[in-house]
């Protein structure tokens, strides 16, 4: 399916250049000459190589048909993860450069969404939010203004995110999947 440039978001497939893409990010520019573009980053599915493009509004990309398909992850054997189907338990098997940044955000029987094309995996999408624990951040400094209201901090998995000023070690918060940014302090 033909779709414009312009309309190009994050996590779709695309076939570009005779191979298959997947869209990591996609920002709108208007410079003040000339027509507006999709400044796209865009990373292959086979090698894992990326490749940012500029898309103008008036080029169309062809849009793959993916089918998404619910699956419940089991565990990690080396390089590869495996996810169980919960209606019919037949495993599935993918390789670590599939995965990403979601690597680090897998939880045990967390349930995802595996995208296939010709019933081949070519992508994972985690859910929406995620909940993680601040294992190391700095303190607050009394008399800090707003002026730098985020702080380093390193998530219990090892990821590294910004965070208010208020989050302490140890506190649990919520994360944005898509952006891997904080979101707000995890309800208990």
């Amino acid at each position: 399916m033909k779709v414009n440039g312009n309309s190009l978001k994050s996590g779709m497939i695309i076939n570009h250049k005779n191979s298959i893409w997947k869209v990591v990010s996609s920002q709108s520019v208007k410079p003040g000459k000339g027509g507006a573009f999709a400044q796209v980053e865009l990373r292959n599915i086979k090698d894992n190589t990326k490749l940012n493009e500029r898309f103008r509004s008036n080029e169309d990309v062809e849009r793959l048909y993916v089918e998404s398909k619910d699956y419940q992850y089991s565990y990690k054997e080396d390089e590869t993860f495996h996810f169980m189907d919960k209606n019919t338990f037949e495993l599935i098997s993918i390789d670590k450069f599939l995965l990403g940044d979601s690597e680090m955000f897998l939880q045990d029987n967390m349930i995802v969404s595996i995208e296939f094309i010709d019933n081949k995996p070519v992508s994972l999408k985690l859910p929406e939010n995620i909940v993680e624990t601040v294992s190391e951040t700095q303190a607050v400094i009394k008399g800090q203004t707003a002026a730098s209201s985020f702080k380093p901090a390193i998530l219990s998995n090892g990821f590294k995110i910004m965070v208010p000023a208020h989050i302490e070690n140890g506190t649990r918060i919520v994360i944005s999947t898509s952006s891997f940014t904080y979101i707000e302090k995890a309800k208990n």
